[in-house]
């Protein structure tokens, strides 16, 4: 009876919180792999992982700024120095610093002991001291029985990536709260958001369970991929994730809450999101359907719900 009445509460707010989803504006499309969406000075930049491209739209045209065959681009970052960290999620994985016109100015492959980011880097961001953390997410089978992810950490003025946590269920998307106190990180697989303390250092501590998503939604599909996948966190520390085959975006509060649901008409892979200028709007990457091995897709914005 309990597990009953669970699923009925989670139907009837997902029902409440979807009633005033705002009106989907559908501005690119054609693309193979979408993620990645970051606003930098009225562009719009964004990733195929399944094209290997960077592309920057800026309002009226897509221009393809970076191509590198064998790195399936997925995670984007700004950093204080105005280059991108991007995370290349094929198997081998790698991390790259680019300038803002799509020019490699740094490779990582491996961590400071020398392990290679086996399992593809999937997520980066970077913390307000200039570091940054990025997700290591597991092996690409069709069954997920490996728990490999990990959080890696690279300190401001540091040259190398160290290893803060592992055992991690496919760690996908990744953010730092407003106050810089705490991370979250996604479990794609698990339907799960995790969150850790944050330490001066950089280091993390104090792992414990955030949110599971199938108690604060209906699943859509019953799936070992329907999960969250990549996130932002507003300047309230809100948290907006995008649920792999669930066709959704999820808006919760820092004490796990629930605030909106963003259904997204575009598709059922919605992987990742960007605000708009002061945050009024969200630009959402979306892959149509999730089993397509072409991962075709589109990029749509959305009204944010303040």
């Amino acid at each position: 009876m309990k597990n009953i009445k669970i699923g009925a509460i989670a139907a009837v707010m997902w029902l409440a919180a979807s009633a005033a989803n705002a009106r989907e504006v559908t501005l690119v499309t054609g693309l193979r792999g979408p993620e990645g969406p970051l606003y930098v000075d009225g562009n719009l930049y964004f990733v195929g992982w399944v094209s290997n491209t960077l592309s920057r739209w800026d309002g009226h045209a897509t221009t393809v700024i970076n191509t590198l065959e064998g790195c399936g681009h997925n995670g984007l970052a700004l950093t204080q120095q105005k280059t991108f960290l991007l995370a290349c999620t094929d198997d081998h994985g790698a991390i790259l610093e680019l300038d803002l016109s799509g020019k490699q100015l740094r490779r990582w492959d491996a961590d400071d002991m020398g392990r290679p980011f086996t399992g593809g880097i999937n997520d980066v961001v970077v913390s307000a001291n200039g570091g940054a953390y990025a997700t290591v997410f597991g092996p690409p089978k069709a069954l997920p029985t490996a728990v490999a992810g990990k959080i890696l950490y690279l300190a401001p003025g540091a040259k190398q990536w160290i290893e803060v946590a592992d055992d991690l269920n496919y760690a996908n998307g990744i953010g730092v709260s407003p106050d810089q106190k705490t991370l979250y990180v996604s479990e794609t697989v698990g339907n799960c958001i995790l969150k850790f303390t944050v330490n001066a250092d950089g280091s993390l501590s104090e792992r414990s369970n955030f949110v599971l998503l199938n108690l604060l939604v209906p699943d859509k599909v019953k799936s070992w991929w329907l999960g969250p996948d990549s996130m932002k966190i507003d300047r309230k520390g809100n948290i907006f994730v995008a649920q792999w085959s669930g066709g959704k975006v999820l808006k919760i509060s820092p004490e796990g809450k629930l605030l909106h649901v963003f259904a997204i008409e575009a598709g059922n892979g919605t992987t990742n999101v960007a605000f708009g200028v002061d945050e009024k709007q969200i630009y959402v990457t979306v892959v149509k359907d999730p089993d397509d091995p072409q991962a075709r897709g589109s990029i749509v914005r959305i009204d944010n719900v303040q």
